[in-house]
């Protein structure tokens, strides 16, 4: 009888080929597929030596090569180009076979391709996976969707090849249908927050205090070893101290300043509109790339009168790290507040304590202070916001001055912080007694008679501005 294959991956550029690696490195032996067979070929013939692998030349010797149930893997682009893999693989499996799209895809798509999959016996297994290319390879963060049956199945094949922190691998399964997608695209938008957050804070140390990417990188290495310890950290340290080989000017100076984007950023924005969930701090990070790239739009407003950037601020790096970490707590606090109003809406039940477990390794956002939101969601799970937790409460409470400091002085200088400045406009709404949104009701309803509620008594009213100016009960 000829081997079988424990698991499938079809589409091997580079997240797909490491993918199919790191499952052979891990013993699994595993089939493998691409619309060109010489990649397929290319493949075999340069890391065959790192595990089994059974190449296949057509969809239909792909499947055949794969055991029951079918563990099939899909790593295409999102959209249609996924789409027609589904077209072509679903009708080559039977009852109780699964696709899983390891893909940036939406949530939305993820949904409808999970419930008609579903009416024809097959699993879809909407999967997020993150760490890019190296991860891939040796160990990413996974959230797979899906129904609890698929992840039986699949689950210890995707725990085994996940980066493992303190033991735990970092895979879980995230909830039915498009949660899996859902917190990938909510993890994708933090990471957009985290990484404006940083770049604020390098501005404001170039820029403010007057300091050299060399010196900012080892601002950054020594920030590396408290709590702002990550990934992020780590590599911006070692971006800030390279020099660039042709120049010889430092690597940072001689990058392009605009910011690029693939959309999960976004889509984040865009669904916590529809779900009327404020993340300002991550939508602020999408506009501040979307403004660096109108190459014309900033070209037209340097000529705008304000303070020149040779104004310099006796700024401590001490303070710009409060700032830094007490506006990437509301940050991380917005996104998990968005996953549970998705949880909540299409009703998948997430665990947030799990979601913060699986980011500790693998993921792009992975980061010490992640262990201290489990924590927070472990010790209770129906918190309303990780900012009412003592622990975040009392670091930012701490940071309360050099961060208002920071953002007062950026304001003064011209230098631009729309990430700093957000997260601190976003705290102190929430602590606001009473908001100007009173105001803006009562205008709303002068113009367009969209009503009220009072606050000393029960009921919908509009005051009929035109005539006499009578208030009724709606």
């Amino acid at each position: 009888m000829a081997e079988k294959a424990v698991i499938g991956v079809t589409g091997l550029a580079v997240m797909g080929r490491n993918l199919a690696r790191n499952f052979a490195r891990r013993g699994h032996t595993v089939a493998v597929h691409n619309r060109t067979f010489a990649k397929t070929k290319a493949l075999v013939e340069e890391f065959g030596d790192e595990g089994t692998f059974l190449p296949a030349e057509s969809a239909e010797q792909f499947v055949a090569s794969l055991e029951r149930p079918r563990r099939l893997v899909i790593m295409v682009k999102a959209g249609a180009p996924t789409d027609a893999v589904i077209d072509e693989f679903a009708p080559l499996l039977e009852p109780g076979d699964m696709i899983v799209d390891g893909g940036n895809a939406h949530f939305a798509d993820t949904r409808r391709r999970e419930a008609a999959l579903r009416e024809r016996g097959l699993h879809f297994v909407g999967t997020g996976i993150s760490g890019g290319e190296e991860g891939a390879l040796n160990g990413p963060s996974i959230m797979p969707g899906g129904s609890k049956e698929s992840y039986a199945a699949l689950g210890p094949l995707l725990e085994s090849i996940a980066a493992v922190v303190d033991g735990t691998p970092c895979a879980a399964h995230i909830g039915p249908d498009g949660a899996g997608h859902f917190v990938k695209m909510v993890h994708n938008g933090i990471e957009y927050a985290d990484m404006q957050l940083i770049a604020e804070a390098y501005d404001l140390l170039r820029n403010a205090a007057g300091l050299e990417p060399a010196e900012i990188a080892e601002v950054f290495r020594s920030w590396n070893t408290g709590r702002l310890d990550s990934y992020l950290i780590e590599i911006t340290a070692d971006l800030l101290a390279h020099t660039d080989a042709k120049t010889g000017r430092p690597f940072v100076d001689v990058i392009l300043d605009q910011a690029e984007q693939k959309g999960t950023g976004r889509w984040t924005v865009q669904t916590a509109l529809d779900l009327g969930t404020p993340v300002s701090g991550i939508a602020e990070a999408v506009f501040a790339r979307s403004v660096s790239g109108h190459a014309d739009l900033r070209a037209a407003g340097r000529t705008l009168p304000g303070p020149g950037r040779s104004a310099k601020a006796d700024l401590s790096p001490d303070d710009v790290e409060k700032a830094l970490y007490a506006s990437k707590i509301i940050a991380y606090a917005q996104g998990f507040n968005q996953i549970q109003a998705g949880s909540q809406e299409y009703g998948w039940g997430i665990d947030l304590g799990t979601t913060a477990t699986i980011w500790r390794g693998g993921c792009i956002i992975r980061a010490k202070f992640l262990d201290r939101i489990r924590a927070a969601y472990e010790a209770d799970p129906g918190t309303p916001t990780l900012l009412t937790d003592d622990h975040f409460a009392e670091a930012i409470g701490e940071a309360q001055d050099a961060w208002r400091n920071i953002v007062a002085t950026s304001a003064r200088l011209g230098v631009p912080t729309p990430g700093f400045s957000s997260a601190l406009a976003y705290y102190d709404a929430l602590r606001a007694e009473r908001l100007p949104a009173a105001l803006t009701q009562a205008q709303r309803d002068f113009f367009g008679a969209h009503t009220y509620r009072r606050v000393d008594r029960d009921g919908v009213f509009h005051t009929r501005w035109e005539a006499g100016r009578v208030e009724v009960e709606s």
